[in-house]
């Protein structure tokens, strides 16, 4: 494998891999704080959506022939890149899932979806994190949702997805993770669930645009009750939208996109991005698009 370049060197070049990715704003805000930095960092998207039988593999071998230094990883292979990295991270041993990867001579995978939206979420409930929490969806991304909530303080936390199996592989994954926090696979039908529930936090790709819809209707939520939405294009997906005219406490995907892009140039890059700034570059991305 071709050794990648180094924030040392001033120059990076990175990828974002994924299905359907066009309108993602990962690439602008890793260009733009790279150049805060003082970097010269270039950011290219790997489109998959239409190929059959992706080699991964190849992909990543390709742009480390290119020079690239990393690779963010998104739907649907966050899980399926973990056969072809040399080492995990902590986070993507516990998690099982990586939405980064540092390339060669050794390909490291990270997970920083976890840490992104764990910092969100703390700023979002204020610490305050208590109750009994539904998250809705169980694949990667839910993953990384469900292990960053574990260690949050929450009294409970039920996991649905619309395959039952995968919920339950969830629980089973974390169930040695000790502490507090009951961790169970839902029973009983979606819109019970919300209703019962302190908190929601949906993880499916609903709401997107290449996804549009909603995995479940707001409006049977309990009065007082606040939702966590991940996906964050559109940044007011219908969910959000719905949820925010019923009068609930909303956590929109902005906060999650930002911390993990900057969690994931911190290891790319060695430095301290500005988060803030980052935020602030978002927004106006968001504003303008």
């Amino acid at each position: 494998m071709t050794a990648a370049p180094t924030a040392a060197r001033g120059s990076l070049k990175v990828a974002l891999i994924g299905d359907g990715i066009g309108p993602s704003l990962t690439p602008p805000m890793h260009e733009a704080e790279g150049r805060a930095l003082g970097l010269d960092y270039t950011y290219e998207r790997v489109d998959l959506a239409g190929q059959d039988d992706v080699d991964l593999a190849q992909v990543l071998a390709h742009l480390e022939a290119r020079g690239f230094a990393a690779a963010n990883v998104t739907h649907p292979y966050k899980q399926a890149v973990l056969a072809h990295v040399d080492e995990l991270s902590d986070e993507v041993q516990r998690i099982g899932s990586a939405n980064l990867v540092l390339l060669g001579p050794t390909r490291r995978a990270h997970n920083t979806d976890c840490t992104g939206f764990g910092s969100g979420l703390a700023t979002f409930l204020q610490g305050r994190a208590a109750g009994r929490v539904l998250q809705v969806g169980a694949g990667g991304a839910g993953l990384a949702t469900a292990y960053a909530m574990l260690g949050m303080g929450f009294d409970e936390i039920v996991v649905h997805d619309r395959d039952a199996a995968s919920a339950r592989r969830l629980v089973e994954r974390f169930a040695d993770v000790g502490g507090p926090t009951r961790l169970s696979a839902a029973d009983g039908e979606l819109a019970d669930l919300v209703a019962r529930a302190d908190g929601v936090v949906h993880v499916t790709p609903m709401g997107m645009a290449e996804h549009p819809g909603t995995a479940f209707a707001p409006e049977g939520m309990a009065p007082g009750a606040w939702l966590a939405e991940v996906v964050y294009r559109p940044l007011e997906t219908e969910l959000v939208r719905r949820a925010r005219g019923a009068g609930l406490r909303v956590l929109d995907g902005g906060l999650m996109a930002v911390g993990q892009a900057a969690d994931s140039m911190a290891h790319i890059t060695h430095l301290a991005p500005d988060r803030d700034r980052m935020l602030a570059h978002f927004q106006q991305l968001i504003t303008t698009d």
